[in-house]
């Protein structure tokens, strides 16, 4: 599957003010999003499958690929297109054993040394950030800024995703650092009309990709 990264949504229903999970993800879809990321954070393994195979029936619909964070046995019980690990998950050569070679896995990065890493050992693509303060991630240091993502992006060869605190406002300067595409959660899912605020991200967007 050829996998367009260029707008990413990863999920958190925290935003979502009692909306369903199934028409954001519809709605979002609409506007432009290319690749979506079920992150649910302290729920029960049968709560996780149930909202992953909701979105996955979307996903399913809009053939757009489907990504688990961090939980391969959710990833594998959908069949999700793949997962992404942060750098405290499962190593990623124990990962592809698992998933096998067809599923892609993505790998956060927060400095160069982590990105060379994960691409010397197989993974598909990179999240790359936190590029600025976000409010979605609590557990983060300092973020790596623009200068640390362009030294990111020139040092390597697989497709990239950035990260953390990434908006309207700000999407052209990242998208110029030379990413695939942006990653965000806020941005789209905390909007009242997500059709619409994913519509001008994706319009922004397609002026950086070739």
């Amino acid at each position: 599957m050829a996998i367009d990264y260029s707008l990413y949504l990863i999920t958190d229903r925290s935003f979502l003010n009692g909306r369903s999970i199934a028409s954001c993800i519809s709605e979002a879809i609409e506007g432009g999003v290319t690749l979506i990321q079920v992150r649910e954070k302290n729920i029960s393994t049968r709560e996780f499958f149930k909202v992953a195979k909701e979105v996955k029936e979307v996903t399913n619909k809009y053939n757009v690929p489907l990504i688990i964070n961090d939980r391969i046995d959710i990833a594998l019980a959908i069949d999700a297109d793949g997962v992404h690990l942060g750098q405290s998950d499962m190593p990623i050569e124990m990962a592809r054993k698992i998933l096998g070679k067809d599923k892609i896995i993505g790998i956060s990065a927060g400095s160069l040394s982590e990105a060379l890493e994960a691409e010397k050992n197989g993974a598909d693509y990179l999240g790359i950030g936190t590029v600025f303060f976000t409010g979605t991630k609590k557990d983060i240091e300092e973020p790596i800024g623009l200068d640390g993502l362009k030294e990111i992006v020139n040092n390597i060869k697989i497709p990239s995703v950035a990260i953390g605190g990434i908006n309207k406002n700000n999407c052209e300067e990242v998208m110029s650092s030379g990413v695939n595409g942006i990653s965000l959660i806020s941005a789209i899912l905390a909007n009242d009309n997500i059709e619409n605020s994913s519509r001008d991200l994706i319009n922004i967007i397609h002026n950086y990709i070739k």
